[in-house]
């Protein structure tokens, strides 16, 4: 079917890209969400502990630009990974008025389990495409991403 933006039908739900992507991207979400839970981790959790995995400590308001999230739901975020103490907040070093995000030790020890249940969930629903082709799709979507200007993580 030649993509058209005027047409003399009404298109069907599937003649769209959308709802295609919507599709796969609930499933791959879902399970991966259904994977985290068990955990007691949530998606929006897992991804501030991986920014966070590996690096210095880090202020709050530089993780919100990068995950492309407000200052107040970093706070959230932050606070229920402080309560089941796989992150802290301490004041900078080199300001004692700033704060800095960092995992515990327990969150560190935490990450690669996670990632570990992050590539699990992958090879479940793309294990059926070649690399050639999910090298395709990968450039695909990020060219869409980029085209876009989508810079929000995509946590929810």
């Amino acid at each position: 079917m030649e993509f058209s933006l005027v047409s003399s039908r009404v298109s069907q739900l599937t003649d769209h890209l959308g709802f295609w992507l919507r599709q796969v991207s609930n499933h791959v979400s879902h399970g991966f969400a259904r994977k985290l839970a068990d955990k007691d981790v949530t998606v929006a959790e897992w991804g501030l502990m991986r920014m966070l995995y590996g690096r210095e400590p880090s202020a709050p308001s530089r993780l919100a630009d990068e995950m492309g999230l407000t200052r107040g739901a970093i706070t959230k975020l932050a606070d229920r990974l402080i309560a089941k103490a796989l992150v802290i907040r301490e004041a900078s070093k080199n300001d004692g008025r700033a704060q800095t995000l960092t995992l515990t030790a327990k969150g560190a020890k935490f990450v690669p389990e996670l990632a570990a249940l992050a590539d699990k969930n992958e090879i479940e629903c793309f294990a059926h495409l070649s690399d050639d082709d999910r090298r395709t799709l990968q450039r695909i979507l990020g060219e869409t991403v980029a085209r876009l200007d989508l810079t929000k993580m995509p946590l929810d």
